[in-house]
């Protein structure tokens, strides 16, 4: 057995020369222009312990890096190594385990440090590591994510990837199956089958944001049997594992340890997926149906994501409004997202053509857009921002209960462009209150608050 490893708290730096998250770094037409740019961390934060599979000691320092570096792994105790950049192109087959790279400067097991990334969209990081394995701490991503959310997350110039799926894909390797639907964002359907009492048939979906990967998947750890100690220690696996960072069945139930979900072994290979998505180089926007996820058979699903996909800037287009709004022509009033801050703040677009139905006979000779069709674009706009965190956006719709403090500024007319930002004021289980606020070249044109509800279709 092993000790736990040691203190993962975050290691202050100096001032980070960019802006924290949601922090002002300029505005043009009333737009934050600071939230719209790529994820990376303030300060260094360290963990350290030992490695699962090869039981060596290591020290991970996760670093802030530029914009467009992407997330790349170095080794500290190889001096002259190359970067090894967390893509599929570089992972190599190994079992139980992800591994980038081969011979002595490979990367192993690093699924869990990239589910902490991926949990919290973080476009470009340095992980530095002294060993070849990051150290497993208590089995789960939480010591990760609670490192890089204390160096504090901070916004770069330019704009994340995203891998968009256009069209449905299916990937089998041996006993995992995936299937892969188009997705407003990162939707998982997580199932599985051990034959053991405390297991047996499980399935998990989440809506993967950071709000429901800290809540839901983070602190789910990795698990094994005891009748298979002794032939992965015989191929040089599970060297450092313990029931300290572990969760162990023997035939009977657990070793030495006590469930945090009754479901924690389903949760754990969903945290797995997490990670090892992060190897598209890009915040992936699908929807994962994924039965017995392995390691490998993600892997093999991200190289057909890769493939498949359309790598995409951050903005939600028209296609995308489709698959989450019951809304059609000539009531869906919204076209594109330009940001999102999850269920903080969203803005959308409206481009108002002379084509518009509305502005045939609203006025005849003095064409203005209806005060109430610029609050249903408001409306719309904040409807995705609701829907943006529900597992399954074709089976509910938000309904607006009320409006108050409208105020209509000035008519928009044929040719202006209505940017509509709208703001979360509270969030109460389903219910949501927001101020919204309608612009046209940087002046407001209207405002309103209103107040909506997720419901069942």
């Amino acid at each position: 057995m092993i000790a736990r490893a040691g203190s993962n708290a975050p290691v202050a730096d100096a001032a980070s020369p960019v802006a924290p998250l949601g922090a002002a770094s300029g505005a043009t037409g009333g737009v934050n222009a600071g939230r719209l740019g790529r994820r990376t961390i303030g300060a260094e934060a360290s963990v350290e312990g030992v490695g699962l599979h090869l039981g060596r000691p290591c020290r991970l320092v996760f670093r802030p890096a530029a914009s467009g570096a992407g997330i790349v792994f170095h080794r500290a105790d190889l001096p002259g190594s190359a970067p090894i950049p967390a893509r599929v192109d570089m992972a190599v087959e190994a079992e139980r385990r992800t591994q980038l790279g081969e011979g002595e400067a490979a990367l192993h097991t690093v699924e869990h440090v990239l589910a902490a990334v991926g949990g919290l969209a973080i476009d470009d990081l340095i992980i530095e590591m002294d060993g070849p394995e990051p150290p497993i701490m208590d089995g789960s991503a939480t010591p990760f994510f609670e490192a890089l959310t204390g160096a504090g997350l901070v916004l770069t110039e330019g704009r994340p990837d995203w891998l968009v799926l256009r069209k449905s894909i299916r990937v089998v390797d041996g006993e995992s199956v995936y299937e892969a639907h188009p997705c407003f964002g990162l939707s998982l359907d997580v199932s599985i089958d051990f034959p053991h009492p405390l297991i047996g048939a499980q399935r998990g979906t989440y809506m993967v944001t950071p709000a429901t990967f800290r809540e839901a998947l983070s602190g789910a750890r990795t698990f094994g049997f005891m009748h298979e100690v002794e032939a992965l220690r015989a191929k040089g696996l599970i060297q450092g594992a313990s029931t300290a960072n572990a969760i162990v069945l023997d035939a009977n139930g657990l070793v030495d340890t006590a469930l945090r979900w009754p479901d924690e072994f389903v949760r754990h290979k969903a945290l797995d997926c997490v990670g090892d998505l992060v190897l598209a180089g890009a915040r992936v926007r699908a929807r994962i149906d994924a039965h017995k996820p392995s390691h490998r058979g993600t892997v093999a699903l991200v190289r057909a994501l890769v493939q498949h996909a359309t790598r995409e800037p951050s903005v939600y287009t028209v296609e995308d409004i489709l698959q989450v709004l019951p809304h059609r022509y000539p009531f869906l009033l919204v076209e594109r997202i330009l940001a999102l801050e999850e269920g903080k703040r969203i803005v959308g677009l409206k481009n108002g053509t002379i084509n518009e139905p509305f502005f045939q006979g609203h006025f005849p000779g003095h064409p203005i857009m209806p005060g109430v069709l610029i609050i249903e674009a408001m409306a719309q706009v904040g409807g995705m921002l609701l829907m943006r965190t529900i597992e399954d956006p074709s089976s509910k719709v938000v309904y607006f209960l009320s409006l108050d403090n409208v105020k209509f500024r000035r008519p928009v007319k044929p040719g202006d462009q209505l940017r509509l930002e709208l703001e979360v004021m509270q969030m109460r289980g389903t219910m949501c209150k927001m101020k919204g606020t309608a612009y046209v070249d940087g002046q407001v044109v209207t405002e309103a608050d209103m107040a909506a509800m997720v419901r069942d279709r």
